[in-house]
């Protein structure tokens, strides 16, 4: 299952990155840039929790800081996808999935603001001030537009992908074979139907017959009278068919 996570992570993140640096970079759209990458991890988190969705924004940021054409310093966009999965990863359900799409849509529009404002603050410690002289609220309405616009295309496909990632191959008998009681009978429904013989319950072989005959002890001398030879010889009616029919299918 971890495998399956991190192979579907590392597929989605690189793609993302690679859709957003050499097709929605050179849009030339007003304002910030839609952050594809941002939209994948949420999806990811969303699904996988905040532990998964920490590691996730950490490395696909760390990817990002490093693809050309980037100019900011290395580890400014891990730390802020660290925070932001780490964030989304709490909304996850314990259990279950989300019910509908308010949650998702107020996770997008967050991480939108939340990454925007955290992008522009880290640069301002580190001495970057282009946010400023671009203008934050131009790049804050911009950037949740833009996510807002593109999320309902990515998230839910990704989240899709996540579950199924999820659910386990999970085969199991439901007939309960194996164990002692109504599955032992049902394991030789075969051998009970139109014999006169019974399988458990302290009847069969050393117990009494289905015509109440029984068995005596060969000890004795005295003959062994069971109740079966009725049933062995007579042609087995349409009832006992369906009898044996039915204790094959419990197997």
């Amino acid at each position: 299952m971890y495998l399956n996570r991190i192979l579907l992570s590392a597929v989605l993140i690189v793609g993302a990155l690679i859709a957003q640096v050499s097709v929605l970079a050179r849009l030339q759209l007003p304002g910030a840039v839609p952050d594809l990458l941002l939209l994948v991890l949420l999806g990811l988190a969303m699904v996988y929790g905040h532990t998964a969705g920490a590691l996730t924004g950490f490395l696909g940021g760390l990817l990002a800081d490093l693809a050309p054409p980037a100019e900011h310093a290395v580890g400014r966009y891990a730390l802020v996808l660290c925070v932001i999965g780490y964030v989304a990863g709490l909304t996850k359900p314990e259990g279950s999935q989300h019910r509908s799409a308010t949650v998702p849509m107020l996770v997008v529009a967050s991480a939108a603001v939340g990454s925007t404002l955290m992008y522009a603050g880290v640069g301002t410690l580190v001495g970057d001030t282009a946010a400023g002289e671009v203008g934050l609220l131009p790049l804050l309405f911009t950037a949740t537009l833009y996510d807002l616009l593109l999320a309902p295309f990515v998230v839910p496909l990704i989240m899709w992908s996540a579950r199924r990632t999820e659910r386990g191959v999970i085969t199991s008998d439901a007939s309960g074979v194996g164990s002692m009681g109504r599955s032992d009978k049902g394991a030789y429904g075969w051998l009970s139907s139109g014999t006169g013989l019974q399988v458990g319950g302290g009847s069969g072989l050393f117990g009494k017959g289905r015509n109440g005959s029984t068995v005596r002890n060969a000890r004795n001398g005295k003959a062994v009278r069971m109740g079966i030879q009725r049933g062995l010889l007579d042609r087995p009616g349409r009832k006992g068919r369906t009898g044996k029919i039915k204790g094959v299918k419990r197997l």
